[in-house]
């Protein structure tokens, strides 16, 4: 089925959810793409909307039978409006606010304890008090004040109790929040932040007028390895390349962008600095020899070619590194396994 075939309007008499979810499928099989989360939401954005202009754009990149690729799906996605996304960010906005919500209660709750706490202690001290000053009071009347006293400061103390219970609840709570909120921006296969915190890091050293560099790395060859040795050990291989980035730029971001590509954000160093620092993580990968650990048997030669540039503040990030793309292309175009900077 044709990209033109699959957006067209639901048929009369048909179940229009139901179409709609065949037609999904089957753009995804035609266009020999993997049946992941984003996939499955950039071909609903584009079947949901078969007039749009993310629809017309696919529909010229696809002209005369040409299959969409990983780099197209990412570049349509920067512009095209995503519900995902949009869902995804209203998402992140009610955790901050649930976060802020617990976080203001449990200074709450920990201010009422405190004053809680200094009551009990005026109240005993004012029994003993009564206590010590009782001689001229009647019996009766010193029984029934020390009776009520003595229930108050009950009273008080299971208050205590209470509060420190949910005192205690509300702070893991806040730690699970804190946990969620930091596993949306973490890639749970290499351990690694994702491209959503990539991104957010991005922003935030920009504002700050920290002078940035981008490279973007790809695994050479990945393909193969999944088809020769499945994707269990494809996955072992992304967590190696990861390992490697990771230990080779200490002080930087290193962040899985999706794929077998790799993020880095380099902050306060030169472009010859940046550059001198992922070759030598480049080498230190290619020198290794990979063996399969279920046989022994060589995996051969992994490598990972990358492209590098410096940021330019005054420029978008998806320009910034759209350029670090493009280098990336001509290291994979002179023979792979190499950096390329401007």
């Amino acid at each position: 089925m044709g990209v033109a075939r699959a957006v067209r309007a639901v048929g009369q008499g048909e179940d229009p959810a139901r179409q709609l979810y065949e037609r999904i499928g089957a753009f995804l099989f035609d266009q020999r793409l993997e049946p992941d989360p984003a996939n499955f939401a950039f071909a609903w954005t584009l079947l949901h909307d078969p007039a749009g202009p993310l629809a017309k754009a696919v529909a010229v990149l696809t002209d005369g039978g040409v299959r969409l690729t990983k780099r197209d799906i990412e570049s349509l996605g920067e512009e095209a409006p995503s519900n995902a996304r949009g869902a995804r960010e209203k998402a992140d906005g009610l955790v901050a606010r649930t976060q802020l919500q617990v976080e203001g209660f449990t200074d709450m709750v920990q201010a009422i304890r405190a004053e809680t706490e200094d009551f009990g202690r005026d109240l005993a001290a004012s029994a003993d008090a009564i206590r010590r000053s009782g001689a001229g009071l009647e019996n009766s009347l010193l029984d029934d004040v020390s009776r009520i006293t003595a229930a108050m400061v009950q009273r008080v103390h299971s208050a205590e109790t209470r509060l420190e219970s949910v005192t205690r609840e509300a702070t893991e709570l806040r730690s699970k929040l804190e946990e969620a909120r930091d596993n949306a921006r973490r890639d749970p296969l290499t351990d690694l932040p994702n491209r959503r915190a990539f991104e957010e890091a991005y922003a935030a050293q920009v504002a700050a007028g920290t002078p940035l560099c981008i490279a973007v790395c790809d695994i050479d060859h990945f393909k193969h390895v999944n088809d020769r040795f499945g994707h269990v050990v494809g996955d072992r291989v992304l967590r190696t390349i990861a390992g490697a980035l990771t230990q080779s730029c200490p002080g930087h971001l290193v962040a899985r962008y999706g794929g077998e590509e790799f993020a880095i954000l380099f902050s306060g160093i030169d472009l010859a600095t940046a550059r001198a620092t992922i070759d030598h993580a480049r080498a230190s990968v290619a020198a290794k020899r990979y063996r399969l650990r279920e046989t022994d048997s060589p995996l051969g030669e992994i490598t990972f070619s990358a492209g590098l540039t410096r940021v330019d503040p005054d420029m978008k990030f998806g320009t910034n590194f759209h350029r670090a793309d493009i280098l990336l292309y001509r290291a994979k175009a002179d023979g792979r396994n190499r950096v390329e900077t401007d």
